[in-house]
């Protein structure tokens, strides 16, 4: 099969390619490498560096067909940036979205898989596991683009056919466990990555966002979900959209709180990590724990690396061999 990536070069693109090129297909990445890293994709894959939101260069690139299907990775995609820069998202996100989605249906590509987010469950308190059934109620205006970037996807399969899976991604983390690929953030803003480099001394103490959540311990809870087997359950999706359209939600099923990610970097490290309280991120949510029992009916997806420790070793291990990142 032959695939088209687009954010190919960035953290979960960047796995989903090797997801892929494992599994034995032909990859093609497109990336304008605003914030992915050319050498995160690998020297056998044919690249292009070309912009979305230039429709003209982005459908020659579809037009080169065909295509077996599209994975749609590319995007601005920092909750509290998005916070500051509202319009700047909403725009960027569905303007990106909308040429490619043009372009698929115009060069009769037939499958999309879409990277979508947890964040459209941004606004509900709720304790339990989330599922796809949930109230869609963006926090952030990140969380609103990828909704209505959904709707797009809604329409070009009941116009024109063009099938989709939306795969509403809870918190992607961890690195090939083979050293090929890790996360490479300019700035960082993830919480394991800032974790560890603060456990390695390579940045200031830790700021944790919020210690006065309705919680256990007054961080906030999250759902780590292995970016391998986020990357593996792109390819079971694409397996389900023969004749229909399916929206998943993919996690762990596991809730851990922002202390609790501290206590497991300091036992998989064996340092200690310095960190200090601070107010809460407007559009946090206290609690986000997927519900993907769908996913796993359905395709059979179950996550390899599921234990917060193990999610956290891969990634201390690729922190470690690459201090500069990509640019070692």
């Amino acid at each position: 099969m032959r695939y088209l990536v687009t954010g190919g070069a960035g953290f979960v693109g960047s796995h989903a390619v090797l997801a892929l090129l494992d599994a034995g297909h032909e990859v093609v990445v497109l990336d304008n490498l605003s914030t992915g890293h050319r050498k995160a994709v690998p020297a056998n894959v044919i690249f292009h560096e070309v912009d979305l939101s230039d429709y003209q260069a982005t459908a020659r690139v579809v037009a080169q067909g065909a295509w077996d299907g599209v994975l749609h990775f590319a995007a601005l995609s920092l909750v509290g940036e998005s916070m500051r820069e509202p319009l700047h998202y909403l725009r960027q996100n569905f303007l990106t979205a909308l040429n490619l989605v043009q372009a698929c249906v115009e060069h009769g590509v037939k499958k999309i898989v879409f990277s979508s987010t947890a964040a459209l469950f941004g606004g509900p308190e709720r304790l339990d596991p989330i599922p796809e059934t949930a109230l869609v109620q963006p926090g952030s205006p990140y969380g609103e683009s990828k909704f209505m970037i959904e709707r797009v996807l809604h329409w070009a399969h009941e116009l024109h056919g063009l099938r989709s899976a939306c795969l509403r991604y809870f918190n992607a983390t961890g690195a090939d466990p083979g050293g090929r690929a890790g996360e490479d953030h300019r700035p960082e803003t993830h919480l394991i990555p800032l974790t560890i480099d603060a456990a390695l001394g390579r940045r200031p103490a830790l700021r944790l966002f919020g210690t006065d959540y309705p919680t256990r311990d007054g961080s906030c809870i999250r759902d780590y979900v292995h970016v391998t087997d986020l990357a593996d359950a792109h390819i079971c999706a694409l397996g389900q959209i023969d004749n229909r359209s399916v929206t998943y939600n993919i996690g762990s099923g596991q809730g851990y709180s922002n202390l609790e990610v501290i206590r497991s970097v300091e036992r998989v490290s064996g340092r200690k990590v310095p960190w200090e309280a601070a107010p809460r991120r407007e559009g946090d949510p206290s609690h986000l724990v997927a519900d993907s029992t769908t996913l796993r009916q359905e395709t059979g997806w179950s996550p390899r690396y599921g234990d917060l420790d193990q999610i956290v070793e891969t990634a201390l291990r690729w922190r470690e061999s690459h201090p500069q990142g990509y640019e070692r």
